[in-house]
């Protein structure tokens, strides 16, 4: 990949992490009224409101405010939480790795179930798998996050008790605790995705399979799941790497209500909790967090696209 398909990614970058901090920082002074009383309470003192909005610097013009917020978050500081004093990059270094977790268990488990199936279902369209798996997944799709999760809590925690029902323990404490900790959560949280992935990978699979290169392969005497693995897979993996970037922020969604669900110390039950306290410096911080890193992830996407198909880098770099 060139450094000039790289640079003009960059560049493109940049205006977008600068919205992004923008409505971040105007998250605290878009609250309807005096953002100090919605902190405080209606039953605050003036000195005690005075106090704040000169620690929040509530009292300077908005692009001063704006500016020094930049500079402060540049160097790592988000400010304080105003109910426990902890600072907020602190608050998010701890919770980070959970969410983190339970992301990436979620996504792997999503796409490690659906590859096999879409492959399996792929390669006899209309037989009894493909059904099934079709089925399956639209039935999926149907049940929201905190109806399987206690679904799920109810048979595997309450009723045969295989896993946990609540609770988080860290992966450096005990592998093996931490992992039945997030298997209901992971699994909540990535089956709606695996519905997805399977439906959209076998349609991929289908549309590839019937290319001429892929009669020409089967043509050479290649067993079949050579031709599918070899020839089919990636050029189909297009719309999944696309659909999986974008899904981050549907998964994070579901990961604030998973987390609060399954009692873990993430950065959704962070943000759920610092709502509820009305505890909006920590909330500020939290959404700037989510939002730079789903832009991220979709720049690496992007970036991805060019490893999977060089036409891609090939063509934009040509313009």
């Amino acid at each position: 990949m060139s450094g000039r398909f790289i640079g003009r990614k960059v560049l493109q970058l940049v205006p977008v992490l600068f919205a992004v901090s923008a409505l971040s920082f105007l998250l605290l002074n878009l609250l309807p009224g005096d953002p100090t009383v919605a902190i405080l309470g209606p039953s605050a003192t003036t000195e005690a409101r005075v106090r704040l909005r000169h620690e929040l610097h509530l009292d300077r013009p908005l692009v001063t405010r704006y500016v020094h917020w930049v500079g402060q978050t540049a160097t790592g500081d988000l400010g304080k939480s105003y109910v426990s004093g902890q600072p907020t990059t602190e608050a998010l270094r701890q919770r980070l790795p959970v969410t983190l977790e339970l992301l990436a268990l979620s996504q792997l488990l999503a796409l490690v179930l659906a590859v096999p199936l879409a492959l399996l279902a792929a390669r006899r369209p209309g037989a009894l798998l493909d059904r099934v798996s079709t089925s399956a997944a639209f039935g999926f799709l149907a049940v929201p996050n905190f109806m399987l999760g206690v679904l799920l809590v109810y048979l595997f925690a309450v009723r045969f008790r295989f896993f946990p029902a609540t609770g988080y323990t860290a992966l450096t404490e005990n592998p093996a605790s931490n992992l039945r900790s997030l298997v209901l959560p992971s699994f909540t949280l990535g089956v709606a995705e695996l519905a997805v992935y399977l439906r959209l990978l076998r349609s991929d699979l289908i549309a590839t399979l019937a290319q001429d290169y892929i009669a020409m392969a089967k043509a050479k005497g290649l067993p079949a799941w050579q031709v599918l693995l070899r020839h089919a897979l990636r050029p189909s993996t297009f719309s999944l790497v696309t659909v999986a970037g974008l899904n981050l922020g549907r998964l994070v969604g579901g990961a604030f209500v998973v987390e609060y669900l399954f009692s873990l110390p993430g950065i959704g039950a962070l943000t759920v909790e610092s709502i509820f306290k009305r505890d909006y410096v920590v909330v500020q911080g939290t959404v700037l967090l989510v939002a730079v890193g789903y832009v991220l992830a979709n720049f690496l996407v992007d970036l991805l696209y060019g490893i999977l198909d060089p036409r891609v880098r090939h063509v934009r770099a040509a313009h």
